[in-house]
């Protein structure tokens, strides 16, 4: 059989994957559990991507593989992923290892100046630059300076709501939102549940649009936490442009991840207006596609796929992964765990 290229997105709540020829034509798509190390261990993590690799390869040999990882933020980590899936047969001497912020920014452009951003459950972001140099971030959270997402959000509405209710901070709409969106008798005793481990902290991402909507209907502590979110964002465009020297250029600024995508005006009325004052030229870029696409035209670019092959795979691997939610939409929105079956799609 002819050899395929594989790609893998692996997010911290689902991984990605497709096999290609090296013409561009998609071969299989498949979905399973999230694959990050930090939630996952990285036995775990690499357990996942080495079976979904397996069920897109099927007995095509594997020529290429470019595996895009949520949560290999600093060096050590990608040297520690690319000695944990060395003795997996698919893998070998071409075989790349990066972080998946490198799939979403070529999923939003190609320009060899640009900054991507993602904003999901947590916050992170990458500045590339023509010459090769690029900027990253730790992302360990607030041991690094981190702040926002739907995972700080949701703390910080919860510690107004907290607030609010014991009498040492201003009234909130929040508290009322937080019971009914949570299903709670009371913040009292959602705190008491996180606190006993009967609830994980991980609930509170839950809360992003009814932050949203209290920040819409004049809450005054809703909408200090969206523009907090925008001054995030807008802080990690600045660090990737100034460090990188690109404050004066035309840069596209690729937003990624589902707090952006949610639209809320004023988040992105807060990003273009900050991104004004620190990169007056840049653009801003909401990624209409999903970040598996990126990883596979990383993949074949980096297997000398040429260009034509490229634009055949943006196209083959977008329809592919639309038909599948179609099809198979109640495997991609239910909570899939480590011992989900990935659901291959081959043509």
């Amino acid at each position: 059989m002819s050899g395929v290229v594989i790609a893998v997105d692996g997010g911290g709540s689902k991984t990605d994957a497709v096999a290609l020829t090296i013409d561009g034509e998609l071969v299989a798509f498949a979905r399973g559990a999230g694959s990050s190390p930090h939630f996952e261990g990285l036995d775990a993590a690499v357990a996942i991507v080495d079976a979904l690799v397996d069920s897109v390869a099927g007995s095509a040999p594997v020529l290429h593989a470019g595996l895009y990882v949520s949560g290999l933020d600093l060096p050590v980590e990608v040297e520690q992923y690319a000695v944990a899936i060395a003795g997996f047969g698919w893998a070998s001497g071409s075989t790349s290892v990066r972080n998946d912020l490198y799939a979403l920014l070529r999923a939003g452009t190609d320009e060899p100046d640009a900054v991507a951003i993602v904003c999901g459950t947590g916050v992170n972001a990458v500045g590339v630059r023509a010459d090769g140099a690029d900027v990253r971030f730790p992302s360990l959270g607030a041991l690094s300076g981190d702040w926002g997402g739907g995972s700080g959000l949701g703390e910080q509405a919860l510690w107004h709501a907290a607030r609010d209710v014991d009498g040492r901070g201003p009234r909130t709409a929040l508290t009322a939102a937080i019971v009914q969106r949570l299903g709670v008798a009371s913040v009292t005793d959602l705190i008491e549940d996180l606190h006993f481990g009967r609830r994980d902290s991980s609930d509170l991402a839950a809360l992003s649009p009814v932050i949203f909507a209290a920040a819409r209907e004049g809450d005054a502590v809703a909408a200090a936490l969206v523009d907090r979110q925008a001054d995030e964002l807008v802080a990690f465009a600045r660090a990737c442009v100034q460090r990188l020297g690109l404050e004066d250029r035309a840069v596209p600024i690729v937003l990624g991840g589902g707090i952006v995508r949610s639209g809320d005006d004023r988040l992105l009325g807060g990003i273009t207006a900050g991104l004004a004052l620190v990169a007056p030229l840049a653009r801003i870029e909401i990624l209409d596609t999903v970040p598996i696409v990126g990883a596979a035209l990383l993949a074949l670019a980096d297997a000398g796929a040429g260009p034509e092959a490229l634009e055949r795979a943006r196209e083959a691997v977008e329809l592919g992964i639309a038909r599948f939610d179609v099809d198979a939409d109640v495997a991609v929105d239910r909570d899939l765990d480590a011992s989900s079956e990935a659901v291959p799609v081959r043509s």
